[in-house]
């Protein structure tokens, strides 16, 4: 390893296992809150099972706002109700809620886009089997399309480390803010430069495995 990464490895650590815990979080959100709210976008769209023009107009309308939002406003924004959340809106648990908002947000509409290139065809025959909504959704849709909601996962956790590396503004850390503090502005280019590295090799990972995994969920 180079002396400077050396020298700060237990920085470097730290940073990681910070970027780690707020994007963790993120996939949580993303995956408990994110896959619900898309799937009852799709469900309350016109012509669909549950349609319902207000509920997906108002739901629309969130998803619109919150993805609208330049992300540092949108942590700014949101530093009164992290306070409320969590005590606090300085640290690494503070990051976690406007991250965790962006990726309800953002994953939620991947879900829908998901969920619409499901053919008409499979919820008919569903529907005609006697299937209620909740089988529909299980069974059907959730299947059919699980190699996109797969890939549309593997998007948003990209999205997530970016964003992550903005957390810096509120003391979350990372290996953003890391880069920023001690690579750049203590002009220490080299270790900035380890850190991208460490940055890219991170992506092509997860890049990787979300194709890989989509790949063979998909049996069409």
């Amino acid at each position: 390893m180079p002396d400077i990464v050396l020298e700060y490895a237990a920085e470097i650590r730290l940073a990681i296992g910070q970027t780690f815990v707020m994007v963790g979080i993120s996939i949580l959100a993303a995956l408990l809150l994110g896959l619900p709210l898309g799937t009852w976008l799709y469900l309350s769209r016109k012509g669909q099972l549950l349609s319902n023009q207000f509920v997906f107009s108002i739901l629309n309308l969130f998803v619109n706002t919150i993805r609208s939002f330049p992300f540092l406003l949108l942590v700014v924004f949101l530093i009164p109700f992290t306070r409320l959340i969590i005590g606090t809106a300085i640290g690494t648990a503070a990051a976690t809620v406007p991250l965790a908002v962006i990726a309800i947000a953002h994953y939620s509409r991947l879900v829908e886009q998901s969920l619409l290139e499901v053919p008409k065809g499979v919820i008919e025959a569903a529907v005609s089997m006697g299937a209620s909504t909740r089988e529909v959704v299980l069974k059907f849709l959730f299947v059919e399309a699980r190699s996109g909601l797969v890939l549309g996962l593997t998007t948003s956790i990209v999205s997530f480390i970016s964003y992550s590396t903005i957390m810096g503004v509120v003391g979350g850390g990372g290996i953003g803010d890391f880069a920023v503090r001690y690579g750049y502005q203590q002009f220490q280019t080299e270790l900035m430069l380890y850190m991208i590295l460490i940055m890219v090799i991170l992506v092509q990972l997860i890049q990787f495995t979300g194709t890989t995994a989509a790949r063979l969920l998909d049996k069409r």
